[in-house]
């Protein structure tokens, strides 16, 4: 069975295949070489990582440069993040900007934790959009998880502190904290965020702490300026990538981890419950080259 990541880099793949196939047929050349530095600038693998790209295809020459090509992408990402339970209590904040599918990703993620045989609570502390309790009210039922909120306030700190009270007399494994959508840019609402995370580390010890940020694959390079902002009011412990089966620009990743050193944990394959992958540096690059997977 084809590994969905693989699938979900399809839009990606099909430029960037069609430009190693003319420089494989074509041989290498300044235009050959051109034509796939414009590919792989138009998936957003950055700038640093196109130059590298091109300078092992050059140093390899007219030998098996695909190869050499693998291993580079490979060695200049995350290693491969290993699906297993969490061994202490952990609390896990979703945060990232508006659209970016912080809830129905916070629902996959309590869903994959539940699969592992973890107990797992879901808190609705997103406070400001319209039925957004609603919505993961629903999702915690598919997810077959508790669900904490509390619709007279619009304190999300309050949420959050309720949640982690029930978590740790519940003996909770996981605690999953759906975040109210933010613009970086607004400083007040970065401000709560801080306090969110104080809330955590300060309040509930008891529980290790990881925030992931949700990114849009198809904002490309924006993205890296939304988590460098984010970076500046929380630690972020990796990154969501959703989206990724509807764009062209599947290449983010690398920048990512090379400029801001966020790995990303886990990619959004589509629109069901269990369409969440644990991030395969190998899969993902013999996605974007067109490889074969083993």
């Amino acid at each position: 069975m084809l590994h969905k990541l693989f699938d979900a880099l399809a839009r990606t793949r099909s430029g960037l295949a069609k430009a190693f196939q003319i420089l494989a047929g074509e041989g290498i050349s300044d235009q050959s070489l051109e034509t796939l530095e414009e590919q792989l600038l138009m998936a957003d693998m950055g700038v640093d990582m196109v130059e590298s790209t091109l300078e092992v295809i050059r140093k390899q020459g007219s030998s098996d440069f695909m190869a050499a090509v693998e291993d580079h992408l490979i060695k200049m990402l995350p290693e491969k993040l290993e699906t297993e339970p969490l061994g202490e209590p952990t609390a896990v904040l979703m945060v990232g900007v508006n659209g970016t599918g912080k809830t129905t990703t916070a629902a996959k993620l309590a869903s994959l934790y539940q699969s592992m045989g973890q107990k797992v609570m879901l808190v609705a502390a997103d406070t400001y959009r319209a039925a957004a309790v609603e919505q993961l009210k629903i999702w915690a039922g598919r997810a077959g998880c508790e669900l904490v909120c509390n619709e007279q306030t619009r304190e999300p700190s309050a949420v959050l502190f309720d949640g982690l009270q029930s978590a740790h007399a519940q003996k909770a494994d996981v605690v999953i904290v759906d975040t109210a959508g933010r613009l970086h840019t607004y400083d007040n609402l970065m401000s709560e965020l801080e306090k969110m995370f104080r809330v955590v580390e300060k309040r509930f010890p008891m529980f290790k702490q990881k925030n992931l940020i949700t990114m849009d694959a198809s904002l490309g390079q924006n993205s890296l300026i939304q988590a460098r902002e984010f970076g500046k009011h929380i630690s972020l412990s990796g990154a969501i990538l959703t989206k990724l089966d509807g764009t062209a620009r599947g290449g983010i990743v690398f920048s990512l981890y090379r400029q801001l050193n966020i790995p990303v944990h886990y990619v959004g394959v589509g629109e069901n419950l269990m369409d969440l992958e644990p991030f395969d540096p190998v899969v993902y690059v013999h996605g974007l080259l067109g490889r074969p997977v083993s």
